[in-house]
């Protein structure tokens, strides 16, 4: 990493010195950065933040099973985010069988000011007992089903993401045990205490699937539906041009504060693992870039700054080895052709090459590399062609010099996978 890049656990060769201080080889890709959607204009005040789909569905779920145990909702249900932090939703519909086994609630999607196809749904969660003990999951209406790999889901299962999973059995844990938990307990433990029975929870979005059409889910495999999506229960809008502002206001901070290494995360979980790696520099040097790259490089560049360490997943970095310095998914796609390439460069067969070239997403050829045996050195050439690109994208679309050090990260963002860089002269 930038304070010691030999001190990494990691192997370090690729066939070449990593420290000579001469840039990483790599081919003339062309350097592109998109502009953003017209759609995404600068506004005069403060974005709104939203809510993921997997708040909602965990709002619903819970006020469902409040309804299911006989209680009287007053309105709103209050949930725990992924962070701990508590906070409130509105519940638009209530219903309860007449035989009081069934119940549903409802919980429109509020997605603040980001551009989310979702904005206004319906999160519906439909709550039974069941004879079994334990939590059973489910998507009904209008969430998409998982057909292709590569997306870390059960095939055949809904598409609802490991997160808002959790953040689900959390909430109908609460309901369930009438008291709000520290922590998520297992789904297996999700079970009356005064009847040993079970819930079956299945979470529908009516109008989904026309929702759907105007998302990537069907090029990914998530058919019939939208996905429940979330890390961290809050939509902020990172997609906008006031997010980039943030970005290069976020670099100016840190290079008036005299700090040298900027730490560019593609979000959360990255950069939490970023810190981790990295403990002894300050949270000003650590910046979420989002989509603009482009952006936080060429304020780098205006302040002087010489080094820039880069850690994210497979699916931001094969776009920055592409050149694509602005990775808004509207205006880029993952290309996976590359990553059969670098398999093929790396010793892979001819047979693995052909599988990772026609993977259905970034993370899937992760998978097939990781399967292979060759995730590492495959993994560490990724980083090493990121690096050209954003030390080139520097001299000639900035104007100045960086040393680039990436890294590739699991998709918890904590472990380590790849690395390769150069410290700064």
């Amino acid at each position: 990493m930038a304070e010691d890049p030999q001190n990494t656990g990691e192997s370090q060769n690729t066939g070449e010195s990593q420290n000579t201080g001469e840039p990483p080889r790599t081919a003339e890709t062309p350097l592109r950065e998109p502009d953003l959607p017209r759609t995404m204009k600068v506004r005069e005040k403060a974005l709104r933040t939203g809510w993921t789909t997997g708040s909602c569905a965990s709002a619903a779920a819970k006020a469902a099973a409040l309804l299911l145990r006989g209680e009287d909702l007053p309105g709103y249900v209050e949930i725990a985010l992924p962070s701990g932090n508590r906070v409130t939703f509105k519940v638009e519909e209530t219903v309860v069988d007449t035989r009081g086994d069934r119940a549903r609630a409802v919980v429109v999607k509020d997605a603040g000011d980001d551009p989310d196809v979702t904005h206004g749904a319906h999160i519906t969660a439909d709550v039974r007992w069941r004879d079994e003990p334990g939590l059973e999951l489910d998507g009904g209406e209008g969430v998409g089903v998982v057909t292709r790999p590569g997306l870390g889901l059960e095939l055949g299962g809904p598409a609802i993401n490991p997160v808002p999973r959790k953040m689900i059995t959390h909430a109908v844990a609460e309901a369930v045990f009438e008291e709000p938990l520290a922590e998520t307990p297992e789904a297996a433990d999700v079970t009356d205490p005064a009847t040993g029975r079970g819930l079956r929870v299945v979470i529908s979005v009516p109008g989904g699937e026309v929702m759907a059409r105007k998302t990537t889910n069907k090029r990914l495999g998530i058919l019939g539906g939208i996905s429940i999506l979330g890390t961290t229960g809050i939509v902020r809008p990172f997609s906008t041009a006031s997010w980039r502002a943030s970005v290069e206001q976020a670099v100016s901070v840190m290079a008036a504060q005299g700090e040298t290494t900027l730490v560019l995360c593609t979000g959360g979980r990255t950069e939490k693992g970023a810190m981790k790696m990295l403990p002894k520099l300050p949270d000003v040097c650590f910046v979420e870039v989002g989509d603009f790259t482009g952006a936080a490089l060429r304020r780098a560049v205006e302040h002087g700054l010489r080094q820039v360490v880069f850690v994210g997943m497979a699916g931001k970095l094969t776009k920055l080895a592409a050149g694509v310095l602005m990775t808004h998914y509207t205006r880029s796609k993952v290309n996976t052709e590359l990553l059969g390439e670098i398999t093929t460069d790396m010793g892979g067969s001819a047979e693995l090459a052909a599988e990772v070239a026609r993977a259905n997403t970034a993370r899937h050829a992760y998978e097939l590399w990781e399967a292979a045996g060759v995730l590492g050195p495959c993994g560490r050439e990724l980083c090493r062609r990121v690096a050209g690109v954003l030390e080139r994208f520097a001299a000639q679309e900035a104007g100045g010099e960086l040393a680039a050090q990436v890294v590739l990260v699991d998709f918890t963002g904590e472990r380590m996978v790849g690395m390769y860089g150069r410290m700064a002269r």
